[in-house]
Parts: C-alpha cells; structure tokens; sequence
C-alpha cells in the first residue's frame, strides 16, 4: 500500500459524549489506543468496511458495545496537488456505523455501511481532467485518508466504564491485496504478483496474467502499482481460494502501464510484457505452457495485441470488452486479428457497452477470429446492482461466462495448454 496511506500516523481527538447521569460509577479514562483501517475490493473498487481498535489488553465487555459506541468520520483528500479540484470522489463526511462486536483477539471492531452506493467509503478517488503538465486524463488515485474517531458511550472494561482520551490512526490492512508482493520488470513495468501457496520448485504452476483498464494506469507523478488490484476485483478473482482450486494452485501477475496499454506501438509494450513474463518463467515454477492473458478495456486491447504478436506463447486469452478501433484508427486491423486463430480465445462484452461498442468491436472480433468463443450479455448486472456496461470484467472476476454445454470460463481456462 502507498506509505502516506497504509502508515498514516495522526493522533486524532476522542470526543466523548455521555448523557448526565448514565455513568454510575468513575470511568477509567486510557490515554489513547490504535485503530486500523480494514479495506476490501468490492466489485465497483476498494472500500474502507470496518476499523479495529486495539483494545486485547483492556479484556473488554462485549455486552456493552452498540452501534450508538462510536461515531466515525472520514475524509478523503487528493494527495496530488498538481490535479487540482479535478478528482472526483473525495469527501469529508461521517460513516454509517452497522455494528460493534469483539473479535477472538478481544479487540473492538466497528462495522461500517459498505457496497455501490455507500458514501464516504472508497479509498479511491478519479482523475477525470486532461493536463499538459501531469499527462494525465482518467485514471483512479488512492486518496489520503483521515479517519476520526468519537467516543460517544463508555465501554466496560474488567468491570468498569472505560473511556478513551484519543485514537491513533495505522494502517490500511486488505489482506487479498497483500497477499501480492512488488516488483519491477528489467524492463521497467511495475507489477503486482501472486504466489500459489501450493507453489513448489518441484511441481510447475500455471500463470494468469491481469492486464488492467485505462483507469488503473500509471501517469507522469504516480507510477503505483496497487491501482491495478483497487480499481476493481479484475486480478483478484483468479487469487480467491475458490479460484485456485480451479487452476491447481496458479501465480498471478498484475503489471501497470506507465500511461495507457493503447499506447503500446509508441512505448512497446507487447515486447515488455512479454520479457516480464519471461523473467518469471525463469524465476519461478511457472508451466510455460499453462500461461493465460485476461485483460479488460485498455487491457483487453493490450491481450488481442499480445496473442497476436505471440500467438505460440499463450495457452489462452480472454479479452474483456477490448477495443478495436479508436475513432478512424484500427487499433487491430483485422489481418492482425486472424492470428488470433491459433490461440484459444474467449471474448466477453456487454451489449450495452456505452464506451466501447459492442458490434464493431466483441462482436467484430469474435466475426473475425471465427474460432473464439463470445459470451454476450445485455448488460452488466451483480448481485441485485446494476453497472455501468462497460464494467463486463465482472462477470469474469466471478467466473460467470459459461459454454452452452455449462462449462464457466475458469474451468475453461484451466485446461488448455499450450
């Protein structure tokens, strides 16, 4: 995680506010306690879903925690004073508590209202304004983030009403998101990378890689690798335990454009991310022939460019709503698309895709390929919530696109081989 979020050290006021008369006995008063900030990739990017306090040492009551104990406020500020007021997202408002519970470790943890329309809850903000000066235009930004804290009921403590004098803000802690460690490619794309706990020098596994949409890219001021796991539950899905299980234990690898996959015939990206994954063949147990590419939008270009550059080199691609044209422009003329014929490839785009439409560029390909499989849905609908339809790569993050004989898109995956 970014440093100025994840180790985020104020001393934040406790403000205590007991009704007269509703504490019987003196309140032991501590002099301050640490919170942390429990993070998690929901389908619309990464949100802040509950804090806990470090309270073990305190042997706390359960019975005298409710929704009424605390009140939290959140603001989240633009770190990049080059942006200016053009980033959208960013609030100072209260959260809305939903519980208050004690974890096996005795330490008090504060559930907050998550999901798409929670307010005050994302740890992302977007970029939307082009700049001369930045080169930047549509991308997302981890926030600064300022959560505060209110005592606003005591809590009991080995028998007595205990109360806090402040709060120490630390980390932001997403554990699917941490599992990924850092690296940076000899020919410069940062990445974010998975191990298969199963992974053993003995035993070869395959490699799933993530290419993201235009909003996870770096630009001129940030190049930061963790957008590409934020901004959605893209590369995510392939690292759940569910999904492992699928592919027999599989690395996971998320690289970042330094500014837009699109821009891959002035910057070569094709030929570094092909050298990318050429280090981790030669670093790790990875089966050579077990390699797959799944991208989305901006990515979703980058992976018919790449199967068709090298179309010896992967076992199977899946291209999520991948543009093809940019306005006059073929970004994959159809003679470049025919070599995709000889890799296994599995188009997903929604029909009512505001961004890249769906017949000149999904349907176009799989028309051209001839050989892909197309899943075409009507639009982009999960769990009760509907998307914007561009937003199809969350089916895939789900593993819902499915064959006509029921065979879903991991499964698929899995196995083909090179």
């Amino acid at each position: 995680m970014k440093k100025s979020r994840a180790a985020l050290m104020g001393l934040l006021s406790a403000t205590l506010a007991f009704p007269l008369g509703a504490v019987s006995q003196p309140a032991h008063a501590a002099s301050s306690t640490s919170f942390t900030l429990n993070a998690a990739v929901l389908d619309g990017g990464q949100q802040v879903t509950s804090i806990t306090l470090e309270t073990t040492r305190y042997r706390i009551n359960p019975k005298g925690l409710s929704v009424n104990t605390f009140q939290v406020r959140a603001k989240g500020t633009n770190p990049f004073a080059e942006l200016g007021s053009a980033v959208l997202g960013t609030y100072d408002q209260y959260r809305t508590v939903t519980g208050v519970s004690l974890n096996s470790d005795g330490d008090v943890v504060i559930e907050l209202l998550s999901g798409p329309d929670a307010p005050a809850a994302s740890t992302l903000g977007y970029a939307y304004a082009a700049d001369a000066a930045t080169k930047m235009a549509g991308r997302n930004v981890q926030l600064d983030l300022e959560y505060t804290l209110t005592q606003r009921q005591p809590l009991r403590a080995a028998g007595r009403p205990l109360t806090f004098s402040s709060f120490t803000q630390g980390a932001v802690v997403d554990p699917e998101v941490d599992d990924y460690s850092t690296g940076t490619s000899d020919s410069g794309l940062n990445y974010r990378l998975f191990i298969p706990r199963e992974a053993k020098k003995s035993n070869r596994r395959p490699l799933i890689v993530w290419l993201h949409g235009a909003g996870e890219g770096g630009w001129s001021a940030a190049q930061d690798s963790a957008l590409p796991l934020l901004g959605n539950r893209g590369a995510l899905g392939f690292s759940t335990p569910k999904a492992q299980r699928i592919f027999g234990g599989a690395y996971v690898v998320a690289p970042q454009a330094t500014d837009f996959w699109m821009n891959d015939p002035a910057m070569g990206y094709s030929a570094k991310l092909k050298s990318l994954l050429d280090e981790l063949v030669a670093q790790y147990p990875v089966d050579a022939d077990r390699i797959y590419v799944v991208g989305a939008s901006n990515g979703g270009y980058q992976t018919l460019a790449l199967e068709t550059r090298y179309p010896k080199y992967f076992a199977a691609a899946v291209p999520i709503c991948p543009p093809l044209k940019l306005g006059d422009t073929d970004l994959v003329p159809d003679a470049q698309l025919l070599a995709a014929r000889r890799t296994p490839t599995w188009i997903v785009q929604a029909k009512n895709d505001p961004v890249v439409p769906f017949e000149s560029n999904g349907q176009h390909a799989s028309d051209v390929i001839g050989n892909a499989h197309l899943t075409a849905y009507p639009d982009v609908v999960w769990d009760g919530t509907t998307y914007n339809g561009h937003w199809s790569w969350i089916y895939v993050a789900h593993n819902d696109p499915q064959l006509p004989n029921g065979k879903h898109l991991f499964q698929w995956m899995a196995r083909q081989h090179r």
